[in-house]
């Protein structure tokens, strides 16, 4: 596949998600999310192609990649195509500095792991129903960002609320309720909290947040965390481009928070339930 046609089927699948969530239909928007949870630190076009070309993939590498981890593509297997950047310098228009600067894409090929053989690997697998150290890692995250996070014994119905630089989770929830509850409402502060978005509804937003949730506690082995997608599939209303806008920013907030939760330290924050 070249890259003009990479670029095609990310289109296209990217319309096909669209007309699925204008007629109310949840799953493309599930598969995709699915995708993202294990890409997260791809761009949503390049999870759309990944998608589309492999909806069961878990773990994708290069080629060469692959040898380097003593497993080798079998021979026959056909490579997912997706969409590299083409980086290089360019010089300030004084000649004081040089910066890096994308230039355009070109076409390249991975593969998943189940199209290869060889080595075992080492165990990837999350845990299944408990965030575990996830959870501390995630309020430490919250502080990093300067968002402070307490309890309350009644928040009128709801397990959490954003208030901009301040969450509110409903005390005496599960260590996986309460850590899908937080990845949502971070998802607001960081997202919805001290910006403008003229095209963003209630219901956008609360899509965006549950979105991010979703892919965030499902990277951290939780399971059945989209459970109000259904309220908010049509939220964007068969609109495109408010769409890719809307993936762009679930993609982003999803890896700022997967990311830090890899990497933040929490020595203080052991017994946050």
């Amino acid at each position: 596949m070249k890259r003009d046609d990479a670029k095609r089927l990310s289109d296209n699948a990217l319309a096909e998600l669209a007309t699925h969530m204008a007629a109310g239909k949840s799953e493309e928007l599930t598969r995709f999310l699915d995708t993202m949870s294990a890409f997260h630190n791809y761009s949503f076009g390049n999870c759309m192609l990944i998608g589309k070309q492999k909806p069961n993939a878990t773990l994708v590498a290069g080629f060469r990649a692959w040898l380097k981890l003593g497993r080798h593509v079998r021979k026959g297997e056909k490579g997912i195509c997706i969409l590299a950047p083409l980086v290089g310098k360019k010089e300030a228009a004084d000649g004081s500095e040089e910066t890096r600067e994308v230039f355009g894409f070109r076409a390249v090929h991975v593969f998943d792991v189940s199209q290869t053989e060889g080595d075992e690997l080492p165990d990837i697998n999350k845990i299944s129903g408990d965030p575990g150290e996830k959870l501390s890692k995630l309020h430490a995250t919250a502080y990093t960002l300067g968002i402070t996070v307490s309890f309350d014994d009644d928040l009128g119905g709801a397990d959490g609320l954003s208030k901009g630089g301040e969450i509110v989770l409903l005390r005496g929830l599960s260590h996986a309720e309460e850590f899908n509850t937080l990845a949502h409402e971070l998802a607001h502060e960081i997202l919805h909290r001290g910006t403008v978005c003229s095209r963003c509804s209630k219901t956008v937003e609360e899509l965006e947040a549950e979105a991010v949730a979703y892919v965030v506690s499902k990277a951290a082995g939780l399971s059945n965390a989209l459970r109000h997608s259904s309220d908010y599939i049509q939220g964007h209303e068969g609109d495109k481009d408010l769409l890719a806008r809307s993936l762009e920013r679930i993609q982003k907030a999803v890896s700022l928070l997967l990311d830090s939760i890899e990497t933040v330290d929490a020595p203080g924050f052991k017994e946050v339930a």
